[in-house]
């Protein structure tokens, strides 16, 4: 199997929430034999008295017991996938669709809850089937126990779906993820001696290779398959989009110079994976992109929430951090021999201050809380990460005091917007501040009234 078909299958299979009550079909096949087989075994051989081992249950009283979970348990079914079905809403509808795949079908705690209520309602479901004149009290014995481990199952994940929900929740989630992207995409520090060492001169490319697959996005490459294929042709491979790029049919897709120009059509297309929508393995941009979604739309008119808005910055913050600190200059692929066989595209430290700042700067200067959070971040990353990081948030202070000049009419609101406060509005931080322009205004109104 190609490269790219089995990262898309495995992301598939990261994503959807069928597979693990499929696999509970397969489980409970499996177990429901062997405790057939054991309760069978127990009674023939150990001569156990089959109406008093264990809880002694009378057959009417072992049916109720059975019949109540099997109830319960499709009970907790329905009721578990509505309030997934609400919750995709709700998340659609407050956050951003894309924590939808990123995050909800991700979670292995709904996941295995689910495929268990499936469990142990197809086991007490068979051991009442299976029940004539006899009780079959280890089988039964079973059915309660995982009945009652369903139960508070269902309790702990009522408690797990209300926090998960939580924006401070979703976006703490989005900032672990972005940072192990980061991380696995630029592993290096950053120091001036790494600067970038600006576009590599290879001429006219010998063979374009274009899209021949359908149009999508891109998800991710096989950097070291293309590594290899290069350095066995004695070549280089230039990568022409950057993941996360829609890349049309007919599009290029790879640059090939020297040898490299012989390595066949098949081998480049399956070290590279398009799919309808970004993911986060490759794509260091994309928590970002997400974080910011959730911010605009938390301070849009219709929902007027900006402390939701502050907790999404307060994970930019993070991310930003640890961007300064890596190395993420360096678009280039060597082998172990030192000689250059990939070159691929990555977003810069611009693209990062930019994507964490520009569409927030435009929605939410209006809220004294956004600019006074933003200016916190800015002046925290000025203060903590490498002078050659600072043009850049320098450029974003700048354009943030034009916006608050542009934004507010009175001295007073400026002077608040203009404070940096890591909590937005933290108590009376600030109030100070703007204490003169209020005694000004004060004392020009007393003396219009005394006129």
């Amino acid at each position: 199997m190609l490269w790219n078909r089995r990262y898309i299958l495995k992301s598939y299979i990261k994503s959807s929430l069928w597979i693990a009550p499929v696999a509970s079909l397969i489980l409970f096949v499996v177990i429901s034999r062997i405790t057939h087989k054991i309760g069978a075994w127990l009674i023939h051989t150990h001569r156990i008295n089959e109406t008093t081992s264990f809880y002694g249950l009378s057959l009417s009283g072992a049916k109720s017991v059975l019949e109540g979970i099997v109830t319960g348990n499709l009970s907790f079914l329905v009721f578990t996938f509505g309030s997934l079905l609400v919750a995709i809403q709700v998340a659609s509808g407050q956050y951003t669709p894309r924590i939808i795949a990123t995050a909800l079908l991700r979670d292995n705690r709904i996941r295995f809850a689910v495929a268990y209520f499936i469990f142990t309602w197809l086991f007490a479901l068979r051991v009442l089937m299976r029940m004539g004149d006899t009780v079959h009290q280890f089988n039964t014995f079973i059915a309660i126990a995982l009945g009652t481990i369903s139960i508070a199952m269902f309790l702990y994940l009522i408690d797990h779906a209300a926090r998960f929900l939580r924006p401070v929740s979703i976006v703490y989630r989005l900032g672990q993820s972005g940072s192990a992207v980061i991380r696995s995409v630029y592993p290096k520090d950053t120091a001036p001696k790494l600067s970038s060492m600006g576009d590599t001169q290879l001429g006219v490319p010998d063979r374009v290779v274009d899209n021949v697959t359908a149009s999508g996005v891109v998800l991710a490459f096989d950097l070291n398959g293309l590594r290899d294929l290069a350095k066995r042709a004695g070549g280089v491979i230039e990568i022409k989009p950057e993941v996360g790029n829609f890349v049309a049919a007919g599009e290029p897709l790879f640059k090939l110079y020297g040898g490299a120009a012989g390595i066949e059509d098949r081998q480049l297309h399956g070290a590279v994976a398009l799919g309808p929508e970004r993911t986060m393995e490759q794509d260091p941009t994309f928590a970002f992109r997400i974080l910011v979604d959730i911010a605009i739309k938390a301070l849009s008119p219709a929902i007027n929430d900006p402390t939701t808005a502050v907790i999404a910055i307060d994970q930019l913050h993070r991310l930003l951090r640890l961007v300064g600190q890596q190395h993420v200059e360096n678009d280039r692929l060597c082998d172990e021999a030192g000689h250059l066989r990939v070159i691929l595209r990555t977003p810069k430290w611009r693209d990062f201050v930019h994507l964490a700042c520009t569409e927030i700067r435009h929605c939410g200067t209006g809220s004294i809380q956004i600019a006074r959070r933003l200016r916190s971040m800015l002046e925290n990353l000025l203060s903590t990460l490498p002078s050659h990081r600072h043009p850049e948030l320098e450029l974003q202070l700048t354009l943030l005091d034009q916006a608050i000049d542009s934004q507010y009419s009175s001295d007073a609101d400026r002077a608040l917007a203009r404070i940096a406060d890591s909590q937005g509005l933290g108590g009376t931080l600030g109030i100070d501040a703007a204490r003169p322009g209020l005694i000004m205004k004060g004392n020009a109104s007393d003396e219009a009234k005394a006129m």
